[in-house]
């Protein structure tokens, strides 16, 4: 694990605010992709490191993920007429 980081919210006009360490390595106008996790954590990456990022999962599951296949799903029964789009 990397070093820790602590920074404050704060208020800017109308919206929140955090200040992050220059020492992060981000620089000024550059874009962030913040994702918010159900427990209240946030995970945050650079913009331009998106398809690292995503490349990096690549693998990552475990050996035996799915192995039996992704089970039984009920969808149930589908309306197909209608559902159908109107004819113009």
């Amino acid at each position: 694990m990397g070093e820790e980081y602590r920074a404050k919210v704060f208020k800017s006009g109308n919206s929140l605010a955090l200040r992050l360490p220059k020492s992060l390595g981000l620089n000024d106008g550059e874009e962030v992709v913040m994702i918010p996790h159900a427990n209240g954590s946030f995970s945050f990456w650079k913009q331009d490191q998106q398809r690292d990022i995503l490349l990096s999962l690549f693998g990552s599951m475990s050996a035996g993920f799915m192995a039996e296949g992704r089970g039984d799903i009920d969808q149930g029964d589908r309306d197909w007429i209608g559902s159908a789009p109107a004819a113009t």
